[in-house]
């Protein structure tokens, strides 16, 4: 048994203070700010530069498919990881109160189902269910949760922003992107349900599902870039405030 007197004399941890934990969100913001942006770089980039892909009528995801898949895939993989640094890194900026759990969960899920997108690679469109792989089946059920998951976590840090008064000023861009996620979403979702649907909307699915995707990431972009900037202020006061 050890000595309580031997305990106590022993020299405490030192504690990681404020500043660390601001520096370490700042961090995971730049992730975020870098992940989001990269996705949307990489696929738009490559979908002009694609022989015989149209970024109008053909799913972001197509591009996986063939030799300069790996492209796409690697997009998924290195973008999915850098989001969930930023999912990650947001939790000590919401440690109570509303979207302080939820929010947090939903771009770590969204992120994770990115990731997963890379190997889970997608069947050619076209392909009947009767006839789809299991890793296309998997890259389907991946891409459904991201869409739905997308316009849920908009609203659910909606309800935080219009409280919160460090974030007040993006309630409403949170808003309008949540409708314009969520609208795209039940215009896909209809679009590849209904039997007459395709035959007039064939021809815009890539641009319909980019009006999930696009949107969803400017705002996560501006949402890190937000969250990099004020650490960053309350960093700077804290040190001035220690010189004082």
């Amino acid at each position: 048994m050890s000595n309580p007197g031997e305990e106590n004399n022993k020299p405490a941890l030192p504690d990681r203070g404020p500043g660390i934990t601001k520096t370490t969100t700042m961090l995971a913001a730049l992730a975020g700010m870098a992940g989001s942006a990269l996705f949307v770089m990489a696929f738009t980039i490559e979908g002009w530069l694609r022989p015989g892909y149209s970024p109008f009528s053909m799913y972001v995801s197509a591009l996986s498919l063939g030799p300069s898949g790996w492209i796409q895939i690697a997009n998924f993989i290195i973008s999915g990881s850098l989001l969930l640094i930023f999912a990650w890194g947001i939790a000590p900026e919401f440690p109570t109160g509303k979207a302080s759990k939820t929010g947090t969960l939903l771009i770590g899920i969204i992120a994770a189902c990115l990731f997963f997108s890379g190997p889970f690679v997608m069947d050619p469109m076209g392909t009947l269910s009767d006839n789809a792989s299991l890793h296309g089946m998997v890259h389907g059920l991946l891409g459904g949760m991201v869409f739905i998951f997308m316009a849920v976590s908009s609203f659910v840090f909606l309800r935080r922003f219009r409280e919160d008064p460090k974030w007040q000023w993006f309630r409403r861009p949170t808003l309008a992107v949540g409708v314009v996620i969520a609208a795209s979403a039940i215009l896909l979702t209809l679009v590849t349900k209904l039997p007459v649907a395709p035959e007039i909307f064939g021809p815009w699915l890539g641009l319909i599902q980019r009006g999930i995707i696009i949107p969803f990431m400017i705002w996560l972009f501006v949402f890190a870039l937000g969250l990099y900037r004020q650490n960053g202020r309350e960093n700077r006061d804290r040190k001035l405030g220690t010189a004082s």
